[in-house]
């Protein structure tokens, strides 16, 4: 059974899907579904750290542009986003949520991806 401890967006709330000028992008995950995958991995629950990059692509491309990252846990990963030089459209927001843990002097890291939707009108 699969265990989705996240990550789970808050762009900039769950349910704004149309973006304009400066947005914060936020995200979080589900600490102890988080410790249930890590102990099913045979890892120890000592989280390290936990790091989210973003990214962004218009809608039906390849390439990833990458907005920026954070491991600002208190405040959900939060980013700054400025919109405002894109083209109005369809674009989809990446968030790759990066879980670092410590096997003695052993660290491994295991990371969750998100992607959602967007419009974008300026």
């Amino acid at each position: 059974m699969a265990i989705n401890w996240g990550p789970f967006f808050i762009v900039p709330s769950a349910s704004q899907r149309t973006l304009s000028g400066r947005v914060v992008l936020r995200e979080s995950f589900d600490e102890e579904l988080l410790k249930e995958e890590l102990a099913q991995l045979g890892y120890s629950h000592a989280t390290v750290k936990a790091t989210n990059p973003w990214y962004y692509r218009k809608k039906n491309t390849e390439s990833w542009i990458k907005i920026d990252e954070s491991s600002d846990k208190q405040n959900n990963f939060s980013v700054p986003w400025e919109t405002t030089r894109l083209k109005n459209g369809e674009y989809e927001v990446l968030g790759i949520m990066h879980v670092s843990v410590r096997e003695g002097d052993d660290e491994r890291t295991i990371a969750r991806q998100s992607i959602m939707d967007v419009t974008i009108k300026n």
